[in-house]
């Protein structure tokens, strides 16, 4: 007998591929003034309803002002509060049904799942014409972060993804200090984050579970590998694994270096190489489980020269590690902020922030006395960071082509920046783990040279069955 899924499945192969009708917008001057028409409003669908969906689902709503239309998540237990909240949005537990059963009934998908469900729901829903919101990071693959980009242009549709520093005051006022020269030629960044704040680096874990009844574990699974289900792997714990998650730098990467990205312009890197901290069991140093990140990294990240600006290292530090502090910061002055920090080097100066470029201040900080910096020359956003869903909720009205702060044009090769210093990591355990087996493999640190357009590492092929998975079948 076949499973429900598999004609689910196949049902929505068939109409996957069709772009969902434009909405229909009554002029409120047909209602009257004060009246919200039910076609004003942005029917959403949202996809994880729990941790992060929170706060993303009740910022889109606004009050009422638009509609969650749909609610999915393959744990019960996660979207508890969404169903109370919002009970008459149907509830499901499998997105493809949703998208199949309420195709009619919604314009756009907010997308809150761990990493390696981003990618799938998202191309399903936009392949559907819908507008999608998806948590960063983008993706978990370089490859899956290139796909969307791409996907978006094609299927016309308006797209955020959840780094919501993007939407603020603070990283428009550093691009626009940057880009008027107050630094000189900036060529080296220092980016660090204080996380894992979760188990990494640690052996799987074993042991037999029943399966809770509110969670569908082949559902959860998704895309990744076959394997029992172990309390160890959710809720947010997932974010260590390897087939589950992207480690520190999914995690904070999108919040701290997209400041730099764009202030500095920066494409598609042409390098990377990284530095693991190791796990000690009593004497003995042990490797790195390949299927957990390291407990700590720091990856380097060369950009080429980009017209007048001078080529860049990005140092990306996490786990404690932290760059050197500043000469000119004196000894009793915070470095960044609880989370982390950004250091930007230039041939006049430096430059100093918090995450999304909060609290930015010259080096050292009396400077900021001195000199008047110029205003921002990047219009703000209403509401700033708590403003970023509604940026996207007002664009998806609009239509395609609206500005939105973190666009897939501009989140998708961000993303493919930070997924970098991931690709290097396991490139790194994968040599160590051959070498310790007696395989013939390069030594664990090496620079991997890059080809952005081709998104290939060209002298180090094993490399590459990191840029890209094999997605399971479910």
């Amino acid at each position: 007998m076949k499973s429900k899924h598999s004609h689910t499945r196949r049902n929505f192969l068939k109409t996957s591929s069709l772009a969902a009708a434009g909405f229909f917008i009554v002029p409120r001057h047909v209602l009257g003034r004060g009246f919200v028409a039910p076609s004003d409003k942005l029917n959403i669908a949202g996809v994880g309803v729990g941790g992060k969906a929170e706060v993303n689902l009740p910022y889109a709503y606004n009050l009422g002002s638009d509609n969650i239309a749909a609610l999915c998540d393959v744990d019960d237990r996660m979207a508890v509060n969404a169903r109370a909240k919002w009970p008459q949005a149907p509830y499901y537990k499998d997105y493809r049904v949703m998208l199949e059963k309420e195709n009619k009934n919604i314009d756009a998908v907010i997308v809150t799942t761990p990493d390696h469900m981003h990618a799938p729901i998202a191309l399903a829903a936009m392949q559907l014409g819908k507008h999608v919101y998806v948590e960063k990071p983008l993706t978990h693959d370089i490859y899956e972060a290139r796909m969307l980009t791409e996907a978006a242009i094609k299927y016309k549709v308006v797209t955020q993804m959840g780094n919501q520093g993007s939407s603020g005051d603070d990283i428009r006022l550093i691009q626009s200090w940057i880009q008027d020269g107050i630094l000189g030629d900036v060529h080296t960044v220092h980016v660090w984050t204080n996380r894992p704040t979760w188990p990494q680096g640690i052996p799987t874990p074993a042991g037999k579970f029943d399966i809770p009844k509110e969670l569908d574990w082949n559902l959860w699974l998704g895309t990744a590998p076959q394997r029992d289900y172990n309390p160890a792997y959710l809720p947010a714990i997932w974010r260590g694994w390897v087939d589950f998650g992207s480690g520190s730098l999914g995690d904070m990467g999108c919040h701290f270096i997209d400041v730099p990205y764009l202030a500095l312009k920066l494409g598609y890197p042409v390098s990377v190489e990284t530095s693991i901290g190791s796990v000690y069991t009593g004497f003995f140093q042990e490797l790195v489980n390949p299927d957990s990140y390291p407990p700590s990294a720091k990856s380097y990240i060369q950009f080429p020269q980009r017209g007048s600006l001078v080529p860049l290292k990005m140092i990306w530090y996490d786990g404690g590690i932290k760059p050197e502090r500043p000469e000119e910061l004196l000894p009793d002055e915070p470095m960044g902020d609880d989370s982390g920090g950004i250091i930007f080097e230039g041939t006049r100066g430096k430059l100093m922030a918090g995450i999304f470029g909060k609290n930015a201040t010259l080096l050292p900080t009396s400077h900021m006395k001195d000199i008047v910096l110029p205003k921002s020359k990047f219009p703000f956003v209403p509401g700033g960071p708590e403003g970023h869903q509604q940026q996207w909720v007002k664009a998806c009205k609009i239509g395609y082509g609206t500005y939105t702060s973190s666009d897939f044009a501009i989140a998708g090769p961000l993303t493919e920046t930070v997924l970098m210093g991931n690709l290097a990591v396991r490139s790194y355990v994968y040599s160590e783990q051959t070498n310790s087996k007696g395989g013939k493999m390069y030594p664990g640190r090496k620079k991997l040279l890059w080809d952005g357009e081709k998104m290939e590492v060209t002298n180090f092929a094993p490399a590459n069955q990191f840029v890209k998975r094999t997605y399971r079948t479910f």
